[in-house]
């Protein structure tokens, strides 16, 4: 196995030898993503304890009960165009030809869509697949499904996820896997995000890997988790025998902080070189800035208002939803009336980027 990683901000020979960059790991409008993360998050960051609390307190007023986040979730503000876009602007900007995969959770319909145009008809269907297993559950990129067969498999991958049964999951890893081109890669896989302890997580990290070995092909190195984590990440690869690799992870605006090089042509051939255990992995200036503080930023994107959202999702209580004990699905905007600018535009000015102005996207 050789994973070589290069740092934008210490000068390396040999980065201007590779012709392709790779993002991997971005999510679109079409994710779900967990309020109830947000929650966690806040109690180590009082600026977005505070937001989640302002949110609390307004549903409470308006509906006379208290706020189940567990069952609530948001939707990232930029559709897949304009995500793709950025992403190979930035390589490009780099001196790459680029390559660019977007995964969300659970859902293809962004990969899927770019295929339909000409410009992004290459790009690769994958997603960010949540595979239950024990007291927790695990995050993985599974990218370049077959065209053909992507369907049934995504089919089979939601079935195991909705209702796990571990002596299926080889058969769904070996129709996954048995095209060459395809890659499955342990998100942020040093993430307690379930919180059910740091020992209990990491046993059950190492009993999932060493039962499905044959199966995973990379671990990554998050863009969005902490240098300390992607430290153990790189000890727990070396420990297993598994070539580390790039993930960006990003929600909003911010582009991917951290890519591969390669000399490859296509994803396939990407694929491929990293199933052989090659991997040169590049993190950009942006990774060096303070987490905190980028995980503050990347928290409030969500509030601001988007004056060209695909789907007319403007202000975040739009693209903010819940499903209630009926099963109906109702976005924040009725649950808790018109978006106000309040606490997110006061801590958006503080951080140097106002909450509420118009950012538009294509």
């Amino acid at each position: 196995m050789r994973s070589h990683i290069r740092y934008q901000w210490i000068p390396t020979p040999g980065t201007g030898q590779f012709r392709t960059g790779v993002s991997l790991h971005s999510h679109t409008l079409h994710s779900r993503e967990s309020f109830d993360f947000l929650r966690r998050a806040g109690l180590r960051t009082p600026l977005i304890s505070d937001l989640i609390l302002n949110i609390e307190k307004r549903y409470y007023k308006r509906r006379g009960k208290p706020l189940d986040l567990n069952k609530a979730w948001w939707t990232p503000p930029l559709g897949p165009r304009e995500i793709w876009k950025q992403e190979r602007a930035q390589l490009e900007s780099l001196g790459f030809d680029p390559l660019v995969a977007l995964t969300d959770h659970d859902d293809i319909q962004a990969p899927l869509g770019l295929r339909v145009m000409r410009e992004s008809r290459d790009v690769p269907i994958a997603v960010e697949w949540t595979v239950p297993f024990g007291p927790t559950f695990f995050h993985l990129g599974v990218f370049n499904l077959p065209a053909r067969s992507a369907q049934d498999l995504f089919a089979a991958m939601q079935k195991f996820r909705i209702a796990p049964d571990l002596h299926k999951l080889p058969d769904i890893f070996s129709a996954i896997t048995k095209n060459e081109g395809s890659l499955v890669v342990f998100n942020h896989p040093m993430w307690d995000e379930n919180c059910i302890g740091e020992a209990r997580y990491e046993e059950a990290v190492r009993m999932f890997i060493r039962m499905y070995s044959p199966f995973i092909h990379a671990l990554e190195l998050n863009g969005l988790r902490p240098p300390q984590e992607n430290e153990s990440v790189k000890a727990l690869a070396s420990s297993v025998g598994k070539p580390l690799i790039s993930g960006g992870d990003r929600h909003g605006p911010e582009t991917n902080a951290v890519v591969n090089l390669t000399d490859a042509s296509d994803f396939g051939e990407f694929a491929e070189e990293i199933r052989s255990g090659w991997s040169n992995i590049l993190f950009l200036k942006s990774y060096k800035k303070p987490h905190t503080l980028r995980m503050i930023r990347s928290t409030l994107d969500m509030f601001r208002t988007y004056s060209a959202h695909p789907n007319g999702w403007r202000v975040w209580t739009d693209r903010a939803f819940q499903k209630s004990e009926d099963g109906a699905v109702q976005c924040f905007t009725e649950l808790l009336g018109p978006a106000r600018a309040g606490l997110a535009c006061c801590l958006g000015f503080a951080f140097g980027k106002p909450m509420l102005s118009d950012t538009g996207n294509s």
